[in-house]
């Protein structure tokens, strides 16, 4: 195969061989080009990707940045401070306390997946802007659903999709927004393999996007809003992050996994445990693990709530950018190193400690990632639990963003090799997701993906797939009882079938290579014996594969769409009629008055992640069409007065119905209403059409406990009030019946709370205190009805 090694200082020619040729026709012969050699740009100065090679990577700047910091807050800095502050807009006059202050950013870099595209560049288009400020890149990965196998499934989802593809391929084109297309790979591992490199910011619209800090990078998930104030060159709101510490000791062997480090961090803090932090890992035991394990615990680290996760830049990271084409990243790296490693002496706001060397393998669930279990204790609790839960397996899943790399591969075929050479196959259904193109070529050409088959396994497309709930599951009913295993991110209910009785656990790809030929939760490969075709036991030794293939990546096919020069002769076409895309409206500006006489939607009890506000699975096909959409609004989560979903009663009426047509009921009525809400409302996906959705059926205020980071952010991007009971006792004041007037408004500030008065039935009142999280901008957002609408009052003045 050709590959292309092409240098030179930024914006001149290329030289190939005797021939002179222009990058931009080099690049344009259709040749896969993962391997093109980042260009040079100046001394110390080397482009941020092989894509855009007039985009350099700004160390000097981090640097300046960081002395300035370090100079004015006379302490040593963490790694986490040292790339967040390196960003800031202004770091002489920010004022900068974790957890208290909002800095105001300049992010390198934006990435968004093509579900939550859609809502992104319709904003965009609504902005009124010519082109994006910054890079930024669109990635087909979510509206990919597994049924037959990885080529079938491609073929159907382009069928389907075309509409929407179309869009945000033209979309991309007229506003200067590259566009990676279906069968690419999941946008998190492209990111890894293209984009991300120590000491970058980048924002992506995927809770997931962490998942680059494997490469040391600060890369943080927001909503689609948040994408588009960076993609206008508007500087970018985030609360000063704390810092927690994860200083790692010891060696990672035997069955213990990277997967394993993020399992045993969930157990520790909890879903909500680092909210309004950043998580950095450092420590000797940093070494023991590849670059793309490291991503992987970052990946995960959404599911305890953290801001972002960071490794320091070290030795594993540079050999990953080597084999990924990126040696000059790595090289201009290494002389700008003491900025991507936290100072000697530097201090986090919490620290945990974890010996590698005693860490066992874990497996967490069901319904929650924080629900930690040792793999030889599983077998035990499941029987010991009373939900009813099976220990059979019916599916193990191996893949998704967070664990589909090449080594993860490796270890999985390793697992699945010696059971093949006993005559052994899988006992449950098996299916394996590639992260990317490359990989998939890359294990193709390995053999790996042929001893996965071998074993049982299928294939799947390179995309997010049964992890989203894009899964066309046939071996169960819904409401039947069932456990699969996988080696996802998240398990909350109904979140990879849409079946509530699902018993899904979380762990490692060899762990769910290993359950799944046992067809157990109760097998344990450290200790227990499987038989093979002749009868005889034998026991599974741990796996043993490379981080990094041998020889060089396998590209695969060309995927991506380089956006032309000057697009504004792009036609962007989104036709009224159409079901899957809608312009937007601008929401209606706050008329200066206290809210008053607020019904109440539903009072939700329980857990309420962004999956039970705004489903995905079959709804996915809505994101670019916001009416459509909402009629999935609030559908999984649980009534506090009836102990159902989706069953709430109309005030007006009195009759039960489902939520989307109450909530529709009453915006027909000119009926304003508010959602209230237990502890960590809005864990999970990053999607803004949990928030975007209420807005537009009429919600004005979400009252609740606590909130998760991006769902609160989103919240005040399209509008609402996303409030906190000031003391949490007040949650059992409220009945679903009652009415709340919401009154301060008229002297809404930041840092002071508001009051709501609750009116009941019977005419009794009683007032309680709500707190708020916003600043003056954020304040102005709400007066104008959105961000967005904000933002154009701006470009008028």
């Amino acid at each position: 195969m050709c590959r292309w090694r092409i240098r030179a200082s930024c914006g001149a020619h290329a030289l190939f061989g005797a021939r002179t040729l222009t990058l931009k026709h080099a690049l344009s012969k259709g040749v896969r080009r993962y391997h093109v050699t980042p260009i040079l740009c100046q001394r110390a100065k080397v482009a941020m990707s092989q894509f855009e090679p007039d985009e350099c990577i700004q160390y000097e700047k981090l640097e300046k940045n960081i002395n300035i910091v370090r100079k004015r807050l006379d302490h040593p800095l963490t790694l986490s401070e040292k790339i967040v502050y390196g960003h800031l807009e202004d770091p002489v006059k920010q004022d900068i306390q974790r957890g208290k202050t909002y800095l105001r950013l300049r992010p390198d870099r934006v990435a968004m997946q093509d579900a939550t595209a859609q809502m992104a560049m319709l904003q965009f288009i609504s902005s009124g802007l010519p082109k994006v400020a910054v890079p930024s890149t669109i990635h087909c990965d979510h509206l990919i659903e597994a049924q037959l196998g990885g080529e079938k499934d491609l073929r159907r989802a382009k069928d389907i999709n075309q509409e929407v593809y179309n869009f945000l391929a033209s979309a991309g084109a007229k506003y200067g927004v590259g566009f990676w297309k279906p069968g690419s790979g999941i946008i998190h591992q492209i990111i890894l393999e293209n984009y991300s490199y120590p000491g970058v910011m980048l924002i992506g619209t995927d809770s997931h996007t962490p998942n680059g800090g494997g490469l040391g990078g600060i890369c943080i998930g927001v909503g689609g809003a948040d994408a588009v104030d960076v993609m206008a060159g508007i500087p970018w709101e985030l609360k000063c992050p704390k810092v927690i510490g994860v200083k790692l000791t010891g060696k990672l062997s035997g069955w213990s996994s990277p997967k394993d480090v993020i399992l045993k961090v969930a157990g520790i803090l909890t879903v909500k445990g680092g909210t309004g932090a950043i998580i950095e890992y450092h420590g000797p035991g940093v070494d023991s693990i590849s670059c793309t394990g490291m991503a992987t615990i970052c990946n995960m680290g959404a599911e305890i709530g953290a801001t972002t996760s960071i490794f320091p830049y070290n030795h594993r990271m540079k050999k990953y950018l080597t084999k990924t084409g990126r040696a000059e990243i790595a090289n201009l790296a290494d002389e700008f190193q003491e900025h991507l490693k936290p100072d000697p002496g530097c201090t986090y706001d919490q620290l945990i400690e974890i010996n590698l060397d005693e860490l066992k393998p874990l497996i967490n669930g069901p319904f929650t990632p924080d629900l930690a279990h040792t793999v030889d204790e599983i077998g035990t609790v499941a029987q010991q639990e009373e939900v009813g839960r099976v220990d059979d397996i019916r599916v193990g899943l191996i893949g998704s963003c967070t664990n589909s790399s090449y080594e993860d591969m490796g270890r999985s075929a390793a697992v699945a090799k010696q059971a093949l050479a006993h005559g052994v196959k899988c006992k449950s259904q098996f299916t394996i997701t590639p992260g990317s193109e490359q990989i998939r070529a890359t294990i193709e050409r390995d053999g790996y993906a042929k001893t996965l088959r071998d074993v049982g396994g299928v294939v799947l497309a390179n995309a997010c797939g049964p992890c989203i709930g894009q899964w066309d599951r046939k071996d169960i009913k819904k409401g039947e009882k069932n456990t699969i295993v996988t080696s996802y991110n998240r398990n909350f209910t109904g979140r990879n079938d849409a079946n509530p009785e699902t018993h899904a656990f979380v762990t490692s790809p060899e762990i769910v290579t290993a359950l799944s030929l046992a067809g157990s939760l109760k097998f344990n490969p450290e200790v227990d014996f499987l038989t093979g075709s002749d009868g005889k036991k034998f026991k599974l030794e741990a796996p043993d594969a490379d981080e990094l293939p041998k020889l060089d990546f396998d590209p695969g096919q060309d995927t991506y769409q380089y956006p032309p020069k000057d697009g504004s002769n792009q036609h962007v076409d989104v036709s009224p009629t159409s079901q899957r895309l809608q312009l937007l409206e601008p929401f209606d500006k706050w008329d200066g008055k206290d809210l008053e006489d607020l019904l109440i939607l539903i009072k939700v009890k329980g857990k309420c992640t962004t999956d039970h506000i705004s489903a995905a699975g079959p709804w996915l096909k809505f994101r670019g069409h916001l009416d459509n959409i909402s009629n999935n609004l609030l559908i999984g989560a649980i009534n506090i007065e009836n102990d159902k979903a989706n069953s709430v009663r109309n005030s007006l009426n009195q009759e039960f119905g489902p939520v989307p047509d109450t909530a529709r009921y009453y915006k027909k009525h000119g009926v304003q209403w508010v959602v209230v809400g237990d502890e960590n409302y809005g864990e999970g996906s990053s999607r803004e059409h949990a928030a975007l959705e209420p807005r537009h059926l009429g919600g004005r205020a979400i009252i609740v406990k606590s909130f998760a980071r991006i769902h609160e952010t989103n919240l005040k991007k399209q509008g609402l009030l996303p409030l906190t009971f000031a003391d949490p006792a007040d949650y059992d004041k409220i009945h679903p019946v009652d009415k709340l007037s919401i009154v301060g408004l008229k002297d809404f500030a930041p840092g002071k709370p508001l009051k709501c008065v609750i009116k009941h039935p019977n005419g009794s009142q009683e007032t309680i205190v709500l707190n708020h999280t916003f600043n003056e901008t954020q304040i102005e957002w709400f007066k104008a009805g959105s961000a967005l609408n904000r933002m154009k009052e701006l470009q008028k003045h």
